[in-house]
């Protein structure tokens, strides 16, 4: 009775926690509790062109990206989340130039590029505008990643896009991927 009632304590416990992607916080963590949804959604090894995580009030976090698990297939699936739920809203064939791999216009998940880490970055950010602008909770609009067209990682940038929490001015910070600011508009 005693191992039945752990179990069952356990279970709870892993389904109250796990699964709701749309409430993890805007964070280093919340961030790779999304990057570990898309990589059981789409697979470890999914190539992306473009990742958008995007934080509306009424229905917290929506992700928005393009993705493959075949990069030479040159066939890609746009793809949201909202309100628990993936939906392919598209297909997308790309055009490459002669004589380069379809790859290396793409990303991974993982390494050189993780959502944890851009979850740092808008906990950063939202520490700069309390210091700076004097705004007490700053609220994600949206963060993403910027991929440059060329395939060049080295260009590759996290964007986080803040508000205060009633609204009004929107603050986008550029970062390269190694998290140093680019710059920051107002």
């Amino acid at each position: 009775m005693k191992i039945q009632l752990i179990i069952l304590m356990i279970a709870i416990t892993l389904v109250s926690c796990g699964g709701d992607t749309a409430k993890l916080p805007a964070n280093a963590d919340g961030f790779a509790g999304i990057e570990k949804e898309l990589k059981s959604e789409f697979g470890d090894s999914a190539y992306y062109t473009d990742l958008t995580i995007i934080y509306n009030e009424s229905i917290g976090n929506s992700i928005s990206t393009t993705v493959t698990d075949a990069p030479e297939s040159l066939k890609m699936g746009q793809w949201t989340y909202s309100l628990g739920n993936w939906k392919q809203t598209s297909e997308v064939t790309l055009e490459i130039p002669e004589g380069t791999k379809a790859a290396d216009f793409m990303f991974q998940l993982g390494e050189k590029i993780s959502l944890g880490k851009l979850g740092e970055l808008v906990e950063k950010s939202s520490e700069q505008l309390k210091a700076e602008k004097d705004i007490e909770n700053p609220r994600l609009e949206m963060a993403f990643v910027k991929y440059p067209k060329n395939g060049d990682l080295s260009d590759a940038q996290y964007i986080v896009k803040l508000q205060p929490e009633n609204g009004g001015t929107s603050f986008t910070f550029s970062y390269k991927i190694d998290g140093s600011l680019i710059k920051m508009d107002y």
